[in-house]
């Protein structure tokens, strides 16, 4: 990328975060083991290996519940960004947790002598065809494979080689895998362990995701009145300063509508780098910076700052009786269209 775009990859904020992340990873599994051990000290090797299974596999769980709420949670408030920034590593770091889990599932097979049985539970089991019963490590497995494929495609390269649309479209595929982890992780504790907290936890975690993409959608459905066939944004203040809200159009188009002190402006929500969501980033130097790679424009026309050359549809607004609206019709990307508002 070009010196000439502010970098929102690696700086030292997003590596005091990733800091962070590991060491809330480390004291999470180190809490968790040593709590199990205390209430049920393990006999022998095996009984360990079981512990680190149950500690790796929550932490991974927890984590990737985590992660499909950061998005939601950065619609709903500005506040929540910052997590959207490093959302990728995030999701790196969660395969890496899973990965080490079913690592230990195999260990623990392999320290008693029985891989054998790992293999014919996976590929000959009865249970394929029931609900109780179905082999909780199948699920495992091909939620993990989910998450390498996600993990192992995050890199730029991956987004550019497959296109935006079909790298987009892979990506939602975590959503299936929280689901099928979600039957995982229920079919294994609650086999073994009937306390009430196990599906309380899991039934809690699948509707806070649930909740909070509704609510999210919610928002922006609201956002979207139309008045005089113009979408009704809200008052200038309801624009958080130096970034976005998100209106979606009547054909289904999401328009980010910045403000930036005294002036608004409307763009697609989609960046002309590789449609990253626009609008969930902010405003850096005058300039609205998209989240995935730091790409920049102008809000006054959408236009990339020279010498680079991309241009974005831009939309018109205006400010009627103290109230912001846009023109869901884009206009031609390149065209000036923000206003000024007076003294923010």
């Amino acid at each position: 990328m070009s010196a000439g775009f502010s970098a929102v990859q690696w700086n030292r904020r997003k590596l005091i975060y990733d800091g962070i992340l590991i060491a809330g990873v480390v004291l999470f599994i180190g809490t968790f083991m040593t709590l199990g051990a205390l209430r049920n000290p393990p006999a022998d090797m095996p009984a360990w290996i079981n512990l680190r299974i149950k500690a790796f596999g929550t932490c991974a769980f927890v984590m990737l519940t985590i992660v499909l709420t950061i998005g939601p949670l950065a619609r709903l408030s500005p506040r929540f960004l910052p997590l959207l920034y490093n959302r990728r590593h995030f999701g790196v770091l969660t395969f890496l947790v899973a990965l080490v889990h079913a690592y230990s599932v195999v260990d623990w097979f392999a320290v008693q002598g029985a891989t054998a049985d790992l293999m014919n539970e996976m590929v000959a089991s009865p249970g394929y065809g029931k609900f109780i019963g179905f082999p909780i490590k199948a699920l495992g497995l091909f939620g993990l494979t989910v998450l390498f494929l996600l993990a192992a495609t995050s890199h730029d390269f991956w987004l550019a080689f497959l296109t935006p649309r079909i790298w987009k479209t892979l990506h939602m595929a975590l959503y299936v895998a929280y689901g099928v982890l979600v039957m995982h992780v229920a079919l294994g504790l609650m086999q073994e362990n009937r306390r009430i907290f196990i599906p309380i936890f899991l039934g809690g975690s699948f509707a806070l995701v649930a909740l909070l993409h509704i609510a999210a959608a919610w928002r922006e459905r609201e956002a979207a009145q139309e008045h005089d066939r113009w979408l009704v944004v809200g008052a200038p203040d309801s624009i958080p300063e130096k970034t976005a809200r998100i209106v979606t159009a009547p054909d289904g188009e999401r328009i980010a509508v910045f403000r930036d002190g005294n002036q608004i402006g409307a763009l697609t929500n989609l960046c002309a780098h590789q449609n990253g969501p626009l609008g969930e980033g902010c405003i850096v130097n005058g300039l609205v910076t998209c989240p995935w790679h730091g790409y920049q424009y102008r809000l006054e026309d959408g236009c990339a700052p020279p010498p680079f050359t991309e241009k974005l549809a831009t939309y018109r607004v205006r400010l009627r009786d103290g109230v912001i609206e846009v023109d869901p019709n884009a206009l031609p990307p390149g065209t000036k269209a923000a206003i000024h508002i007076g003294p923010a």
